[in-house]
């Protein structure tokens, strides 16, 4: 029984009955690749007879480009990892695949068989991967087509146009271009369906990946016409990062600088240094802004970047501020000077009256004379500083009542008299100037590069 229970087990097993696939792929390989019948260096033939078509190609799952894209604003530059693949067809190198038991032959050496002369037209460095073995390899079709794979991190120029920066829109592009073969001896076309597949849990930290499409960009030299793809990619910045960093915090500065209008008018150290500081932490804040940006030539005002626009306006903001409080310290200085004069007037009236009989001093008198003004004359010699009833006019040549605009102004002075020194009356206006002024400001910004984005997106 024990040798009955052996036997079929040692007759399924016999090697005859097995063909060795690996024996036969290595067969196979040294037979197609034998130098006096395939030479890499030439070119194989294409469809018609002189050209030949190469399609990059990337496979389904998973996806080929695994990116994480990177902005460095002082270079305009963006780096990506990605599998980039490419299949052309090479009909010296067909085989038999025995009944569909080879599916393909698989080359680690992509250097044994001939390869298109395709580079990164903008790119700035890169290199292969190397870990734990080269992160390449070359699939050989029983048909003769050829799957070239690789893995490569590339950094590459992007150049930007900064005008609505933080508010833009960057569109970056990856393009491929042959380097020695025109397109009468090689033509890159792009895969028809699924050219480009990017990583769906890709997250960048201050951009989104919007869209991307392909393109042809066939480039002509003084050598000829060469064949081009491109990839467009279309960026938009993350808004709440700025609003957070930089937006706010301006605004908050603009706003703290602000607090001096409200001190008194002689706290004089209390209003410097709330003004001098504001104004030192946004120059500080602007600089470190423009520090992280690249110099652009952006000479007129319509051509600024919109943060240029933003940081600007709010230092002038601040810097009035601490102008105003120079004025209102000027008028406050003034303000006691008057005063000083009407107490010296008034002590000078006192003593008049009480001592009638005694001879005042011809300074005196004429210092009087001086402090006392004197009333305005018409033509007709009868003097303006009476009062008299003030009756509505009517413009025959405007149609309109003077009435309305006198009321208003007599609304205006009544309510500005309530503060009788020039150095509150400076305060009083900058608290209701400077706030309607910032708000108009953030109204028309906002409309602005709010519009010009979307128009230019459209």
């Amino acid at each position: 029984i024990f040798l009955f229970f052996l036997s079929p087990v040692s007759l399924a097993q016999v090697p005859q009955a097995k063909t060795n696939v690996r024996e036969k792929e290595k067969q196979i390989l040294d037979k197609i690749l034998q130098p006096n019948l395939y030479d890499r260096r030439i070119r194989p033939s294409g469809a018609n007879g002189t050209g030949m078509q190469i399609i990059s190609r990337p496979s389904s799952p998973p996806p080929p480009i695994s990116s994480v894209f990177d902005y460095s604003l002082p270079h305009c530059e963006y780096s990506t990892i990605l599998t980039f693949r490419e299949e052309w067809l090479d009909e010296r190198l067909k085989y038999n695949d025995f009944n569909g038991k080879i599916k393909y032959l698989t080359l680690t050496d992509p250097y044994k068989v001939w390869m298109p002369d395709l580079f990164f037209s903008n790119e700035r460095e890169g290199h292969f991967h190397d870990i734990i073995v080269p992160n390449v390899y070359v699939r050989i079709f029983p048909n003769g087509a050829v799957l070239y794979s690789i893995r490569i991190s590339l950094t590459l120029s992007c150049p930007m146009n900064l005008k609505l920066y933080p508010l833009d829109r960057q569109t970056c592009t990856l393009s491929m271009i042959s380097y020695g073969w025109t397109t009468e001896d090689l033509v890159f076309q792009w895969k028809q369906v699924d050219p480009v597949q990017v990583a769906r849990n890709m997250h960048l930290p201050r951009f989104i990946l919007e869209k991307f499409q392909t393109d042809l960009c066939n480039s002509i030299t003084n050598t000829g016409e060469y064949s081009c793809l491109k990839v467009n990619l279309l960026f938009k910045r993350e808004f709440s990062y700025y609003l957070i960093q930089i937006y706010i915090p301006c605004c908050m500065l603009v706003i703290v600088s602000w607090v001096s209008f409200w001190l008194d008018s002689n706290a004089v150290p209390a209003r410097v240094s709330l003004g001098v500081t504001t104004l030192l932490t946004m120059a500080t804040q602007t600089t470190g802004i423009n520090n992280s940006l690249p110099p652009v030539s952006y000479t007129k005002a319509n051509n600024a970047r919109a943060i240029d626009v933003w940081t600007g306006v709010c230092l002038t903001f601040v810097f009035g501020a601490l102008l105003e409080f120079a004025l209102v310290n000027y008028a406050s200085r003034s303000d006691a000077h008057r005063e000083k004069l009407k107490k010296q007037r008034r002590h000078l009236v006192e003593c008049a009256d009480e001592f009638t009989s005694i001879i005042i001093p011809t300074d005196w008198c004429l210092c009087l004379i001086a402090q006392k003004p004197l009333p305005r004359l018409r033509n007709d010699g009868i003097s303006l500083d009476k009062s008299r009833p003030q009756h509505s006019t009517y413009d025959f040549h405007l149609g309109i009542r003077s009435s309305s605009a006198s009321n208003n102004s007599n609304c205006w002075r009544s309510w500005i008299s309530k503060f009788p020194s020039r150095s509150k009356r400076i305060d009083v206006i900058s608290r209701i100037i400077f706030p309607v002024m910032f708000a108009l400001f953030n109204l028309i910004y906002w409309s602005t590069y709010l519009f010009r984005e979307g128009s230019e997106e459209e």
